[in-house]
Formats: C-alpha cells, structure tokens, sequence
C-alpha cells in the first residue's frame, strides 16, 4: 500500500498538487480480461477487490462511465445496519455488518465505520406489533436486536418529540447496537485502492454501449473506449442495472426511483445514534457535525438525481415533526441517488440465460449497507461460476417458483410501494 508522510503532506500544502502520487492508477483497458465488471460504485469495486483477495484473479477489469464516488456509493444516507426480516436477508446483511467492522484496517484506508446503534421507531399500535416480530426474528436468527422503551429512546435522543401530544406520538422501538455509519465514498476509495494494488484495472470515463453476446454466452463489453473481450461480465450499475441488462435482450424486474438525501450546516455534537422512523425520516449526525436527513424514494420512475420539491417538503415537515429544535436549522445541500428496486424489494444476484454474464442488482435502499458482503457473495459467483450459500436464495429464478424475499418493511423508505 502506498504511504503519505507528514512532509509529503506539508511540501503540497500550498500546491494543486502537481506532484501529488494518484491512489490507484487509471490504465488504458487492455484488449481482453478474465471477468469485467459494469460498474465502479462500492459493490462492483468490492468485488473486484474480494476477486482478488479471496480467489487469486487480478486479470480483471472495473469499468465506470463516470467518475469513482459520482454514483450510488456517495448519493445516500451511509446508514449501515443489518435488521432485516427473513432470514435470508438476515444473514446477507448480518454479513456484511461483521465485514464493515474490520473493513478500515483490511483496507488500511479509513472507511469511517462508527457502530453507534439504531433506533427504529414505532408511531401507532401495528408498528409495535411489527418492531416486536422482526426483533423475534432477528434474534432467532443469530442477529442481535431488542425492543426499547419511550423513555430509553428519549434519553438516547434527547431532541425527540416524545411527548403524547406529538403530531407522531413515539410508543416505543428496537435498538440494534451494532448499526452506525460510515463515511460513504471513502469506502470507495478504500477498496478501490486495495484493489488496484492488488492488479485489479480500474478504467474511468468508460461507458458501457453494448454488451457482446456469441453462440448463446457472453463474449464481452463494447464501450466508449473501444471493444473489451471476457470470458465473464458482472453487471453491478445500481440505478442503471435495467438499461446495461437490456444490451444483453434480458428484460429485469426492476424499477429505477430517486431517492434524496439532505445535509445541514454542521453543530456541535446532538446526535449520539441514528434514528429512523418508517414512512417518515431518517437522522443521523456526520463526522464533521453535519445532520443527515433522508427517507422516501419518489414515487415516479426515474434515472435524474436531482429529485422534486415535493420530497424536500415532506421531508423536512417531518423532520420538524419529529425534532423540532431543527426548524432553526440551514440546509447547506441535498443530492438525489438512483435506486433500483426489485419486485421484492431484494437484491438479485445471480445467472443469467446468457452463460457467463452475472447480475448484482436491485438493492433498492439497502445497497450501501451491504457493499462488503455483496462484493464477497458476488466475487464468489463470479470466480467459481456458482452462487455464494448466502446468494443463492436471490436469484433471479425466485420469480418464476414464486419463493420471493418480501423487503418493503425493511425500509420506511419502500412501504409506499407495498
């Protein structure tokens, strides 16, 4: 791994770098490559570098048309946590939650990670009912969870609205001490460098045009940058997963939505942990004191990542709702990620009818959080041709026998769409 010293970092202070040494490089794509694979947020640069750690295959190339941190990996609320409902999706993301814990040092790059716990709240008589059946859940599977009362929630979050007179009275809630945050795209750059350094090519500004299918098996990509030969191509271009699949004739089911995020000027330290709240809003502090609000995909389909008033609206009405000492707050900024959401809620990651060409998409609003463990799963399929024991329940054959994975409870964020 590269190393900056001190000096290095006083010799360019009054520079623009010039001589700055780039973290990893930018190559020219080579004529051909093992596996290629479409797309450069968290997942397809985590695979790549699980490719080459856990399996010996660095003749592999990541392919991004934009820049590295421009898409899905830095455009969301960086909230990890692993309380989902079935088990399958229990154990993938528990998965990943193990890996985010020890991800700075394996990287030897901050990610950031702060396991400062979760708090889901629960605001009527059914999400009571609800919070209890997936804490049972959880813990029968192995994941640790429990239900809190109003008065611990009001002293882990002393500026929530817990009185009974609140426009949403909270009755009580779950507590998963293991969640937290992480720093969105340093997690990029970490296995972005790692990767590189471990052989891996990563090649920027190179949009994906076609995908090249011979004698029934994929043979390969064709890009801006001319054609690129591989014996397996993995798909992992999050909101974009649908139009990169149709280059191959697979029609996915899958649906594209925005989802915004909004940043507030920084404070002194308010926030201990993070809070979310079904079909309302979410809320967590930065690093850099900033308050982190986000909640709720726009209802339309859409590839923009600018979003609609009306969310800024809704979103922060609420969040004033909830904490009400925020309405004397400034937004300094928002951004808008495109997720893409499946027929289930959950992910697809598996084979295709096109030998050799694999699919890692559909996360909707859980794909940040399970950057780690989806790049491990997939760099699994990818390497030995067969799913990962903790993928193989997400293929995309699950909706043709009809055994689907039902998420949109795990996300106040989907439940619109139920």
């Amino acid at each position: 791994m590269r190393r900056y010293s001190i000096f290095a970092l006083a010799r360019n202070a009054r520079t623009h770098h010039e001589g700055w040494v780039e973290a990893w490089r930018s190559p020219a794509p080579k004529p051909a490559y093992d596996i290629v694979i479409i797309g450069g947020g968290g997942h397809g640069l985590a695979t790549a570098y699980y490719l080459a750690k856990e399996h010996g295959l660095a003749n592999v190339a990541v392919v991004e048309r934009g820049w590295l941190g421009g898409g899905n990996v830095a455009r969301n609320t960086t909230i990890i946590r692993s309380n989902y409902l079935h088990d399958d999706s229990a154990f993938l993301y528990d998965k990943a939650l193990g890996l985010w814990d020890g991800l700075s040092a394996e990287l030897n790059f901050n990610a950031m990670f702060s396991p400062r716990g979760l708090i889901n709240l629960a605001h009527d008589g059914h999400g009571m009912v609800e919070l209890r059946r997936r804490v049972a859940a959880l813990n029968l599977n192995g994941v640790a969870a429990r239900m809190i009362t109003t008065a611990e929630i009001k002293r882990r979050m002393p500026i929530l609205d817990c009185s009974p007179t609140a426009a949403n009275p909270v009755l009580g809630g779950s507590w998963q001490a293991g969640a937290g945050i992480a720093r969105h795209d340093a997690v990029a750059w970490g296995y972005a460098r790692a990767a590189d350094a471990r052989g891996v090519d990563i090649i920027q500004n190179c949009e994906v045009m076609g995908i090249r299918r011979e004698g029934g098996r994929v043979a390969g990509v064709e890009t801006v940058k001319g054609f690129i030969a591989a014996k397996r191509v993995g798909i992992v271009a999050a909101g974009h997963s649908g139009p990169v699949a149709a280059m191959a004739g697979l029609r996915l089911p899958i649906e594209a939505h925005t989802m915004q995020a909004y940043v507030s000027e920084p404070l002194k330290p308010l926030v201990w942990t993070v809070v979310m709240s079904p079909a309302l809003v979410s809320l967590s502090q930065s690093d850099k004191g900033e308050l982190v609000f986000g909640m709720g995909t726009e209802e339309y389909n859409s590839f923009s990542q600018r979003g609609s008033l009306t969310h800024i609206e809704y979103v922060t009405q609420k969040a004033v709702e909830l904490y009400p000492c925020v309405s004397r707050l400034k937004m300094l900024r928002k951004w808008g990620g495109i997720v893409d959401v499946s027929a289930d809620a959950s992910a697809i990651i598996g084979k295709t009818p096109v030998d050799g060409l694999y699919l890692n998409v559909g996360w909707g609003t859980g794909g940040f959080k399970a950057t780690p463990g989806s790049g491990h799963v997939f760099a699994h399929l990818l390497a030995t041709g067969e799913p990962h024991p903790l993928a193989a329940p997400f293929g995309l054959e699950r909706f043709h026998s009809g055994r689907v994975i039902g998420e949109y409870g795990a996300s106040g964020s989907l439940q619109r769409y139920k």
